[in-house]
């Protein structure tokens, strides 16, 4: 197993230039795809996720050229295949692409299995299969009853009423609603439970609203989708991500004079900019401008939050709490343990190894720090912001191991040089 020494670290400090998001890429991807119309896709991002997509619209047949960092989409007008063909995707581990696409492809024609690493087998998709099926869909599920592999027949979607499960993973419901627009008739959609992480269904519906197609909803419970169809908006700039930015946002939180990054900020789309208001809760100082944000320290202090809204930049916060006076509980956060890995335990063992004393439940994890942080190995678990997170641990005067460093690969593969390349 390969593993990366971090050496003690005083600080971070300088500018960085963040790669495009997950979230968006994939999103404008599959969009563009759909369209009517050529896109221009500009810092899309480069990434494991992103890859995987890109691979699985080249193997059906999208057209899209990649010149001088523009990705330029051929849309199809409608659904992705319209003939009766046959493809298997390997999607890795890009919960971003097997979602968004197993509902897509249920539109048009052809039969395609669709399958990734052996954790993706572990990663739910039974709500999504269970919402597509009042449509006229039709999934079957290959391996275990609720999870992939499954093979998607290209039947269409006659549109009508239908209801999804939006407690476990907004994924679900965004794709879903990407789909919904190439139906036969208005789809209506109705939410079970309290929808985890509502800021990833406004990016869902900010960028179909950037395709030409509008969603109105009652208070995400309720959601009334359009048939007709997208058409591609000409250029699209994918903006920065803003879960990358909480590593350095959360370094400039800690020690130092501070570190900027650009590409997100008070005009972002991306729920996670709303990290830096936890750190603001926190003690540290923010400087929130349209395109870039700044942090600086401040005392720390420990919080109680519920963190179901920024489920991904929760795990940064969980880090900084090894900084801050006093305990730090995290709440609401039970999807961490559909994720790559069991986020929950994950982030539990390895915050131990650390010193510090750790309550683990069922959607929250209460953290009190060590006086002293210890030198340890930090098994990553093939998840790359485990590995990007417990980077910051260097900051406390200690040598950090991350086993597995090449799992950032999966959203931000140079993380650890640009992290080292602001390092004091």
């Amino acid at each position: 197993m390969n593993a990366l020494i971090l050496e003690p670290i005083s600080h971070l400090s300088g500018t960085v230039n963040l790669p495009g998001s997950k979230s968006i890429s994939n999103r404008a991807l599959l969009l563009a795809s759909l369209a009517s119309g050529t896109t221009r896709i500009r810092n899309l991002m480069d990434g494991e996720d992103g890859r995987f997509m890109l691979e699985a619209l080249h193997q059906l047949g999208i057209p899209i050229k990649h010149q001088q960092g523009v990705y330029s989409v051929t849309g199809q007008a409608g659904p992705l295949v319209t003939s009766a063909t046959t493809h298997s995707l390997y999607l890795g581990l890009a919960g971003t692409a097997i979602r968004p696409l197993a509902a897509a492809l249920t539109l048009g024609k052809g039969e395609f299995v669709l399958d990734g690493e052996p954790r993706m087998r572990e990663r739910p998709i039974g709500h999504l299969i269970d919402a597509l099926t009042p449509l006229g869909a039709r999934v079957d599920l290959l391996g275990e009853a609720g999870y992939p592999p499954l093979k998607v027949h290209g039947t269409g979607l006659k549109g009508g009423r239908t209801s999804i499960d939006g407690t476990l993973s907004s994924q679900f419901l965004t794709s879903l609603l990407l789909a919904a627009p190439l139906a036969s008739e208005p789809v209506e959609i109705q939410i079970l439970g309290d929808l985890v992480s509502r800021p990833y269904i406004d990016i869902t519906l900010d960028l179909m609203n950037r395709f030409g197609v509008r969603v109105d909803h009652h208070n995400y419970q309720q959601f009334h989708v359009p048939a007709g169809g997208y058409e591609s908006p000409g250029d699209y700039l994918v903006e920065g991500d803003a879960s990358s930015a909480t590593y350095f946002l959360a370094a400039g939180a800690i020690s130092g004079p501070g570190v900027t990054v650009t590409g997100i900020g008070s005009d972002s789309l991306q729920g996670d900019v709303k990290f830096v208001d936890v750190l603001a809760r926190m003690g540290a100082r923010v400087d929130k401008q349209g395109d870039r944000m700044t942090v600086r320290p401040g005392p720390l202090k420990g919080i109680v939050a519920d963190l179901n809204d920024i489920t991904d930049a929760a795990m940064t916060i969980a880090v900084v709490a090894l900084f801050a006076q006093g305990p730090t509980e995290i709440r609401n956060i039970y999807n961490w343990r559909v994720k790559e890995t069991d986020r929950l335990s994950a982030m539990a063992t390895e915050l131990r190894k650390l010193g510090a004393t750790i309550i683990e439940g069922r959607d929250f994890i209460h953290i009190t720090p060590p006086e002293k942080l210890c030198s340890a190995a930090i098994d990553t678990y093939g998840d790359h912001r485990i590995a990007m997170c417990f980077s910051l641990a260097a900051l406390a005067g200690v040598s950090i191991q991350i086993n597995n460093p090449e799992c950032v690969a999966k959203t931000f593969p140079d993380y650890f040089q640009v992290f080292r390349s602001l390092a004091a």
